[in-house]
């Protein structure tokens, strides 16, 4: 197996494995520019933003989807945590992450201004993939500084033992994977 083969929303895509260290890998789903799943996972998602008043992500590519749940949603805005400080960014409050997908430690920074806008706030937060879950977890403690209150964890797919979490919505479990005799078998 070259590739796995991923079947959500009615839609099929076939995933490239990514070798990590230690002989496992992963199926990379990179959904920023398929505009046809964006459309139909925001659709389904959006039914489970659990009363959200602000839809976050973490940049990049969860940002499509989190504009198309905002959309779904009626919402004007969606907020977006950022992997560098902007230049027009004139205050900011951060977090770190180590993320499956990012190799070493990064910082990731919300614009006050877009803090002030989570402030007493429910806040759904919006991935495409939800592995380990410190993407996830730094998100929601910027939130917290913030002020804001997360509602739904939203996510297309939930990778490993992540799919086995009760606190996160998502709409299809992907497995990881370990190398064998001639391909890439799941490992759960």
């Amino acid at each position: 197996m070259e590739h796995y083969d991923l079947e959500v929303c009615g839609l099929k895509r076939e995933l490239p494995f990514v070798k990590l260290s230690d002989g496992t890998a992963y199926a990379s789903f990179v959904v920023i520019s398929d505009t046809e799943l964006i459309e139909k996972a925001g659709k389904e998602l959006a039914a489970f933003a659990n009363g959200a008043e602000i839809i976050l992500t973490i940049e990049a590519k969860g940002i499509a989807l989190a504009y198309e749940i905002s959309k779904q949603l009626h919402m004007k805005e969606f907020v977006v945590v950022r992997k560098s400080v902007k230049s027009y960014v004139k205050s900011f409050i951060q977090d770190a992450v180590h993320s499956i997908t990012t190799e070493g430690n990064q910082d990731i920074f919300l614009d006050e201004t877009d803090a002030e806008k989570l402030k007493g706030k429910k806040v759904a937060i919006v991935d495409d993939v939800i592995s380990k879950g410190e993407s996830l977890a730094a998100a929601e403690r910027l939130v917290q500084k913030a002020g804001g209150e997360v509602c739904s964890r939203l996510a297309i797919l939930a990778e490993g033992k992540a799919a086995e979490r009760t606190d996160i919505t998502f709409l299809q479990k992907l497995p990881l994977f370990q190398k064998g005799k001639e391909s890439y078998e799941p490992v759960d």
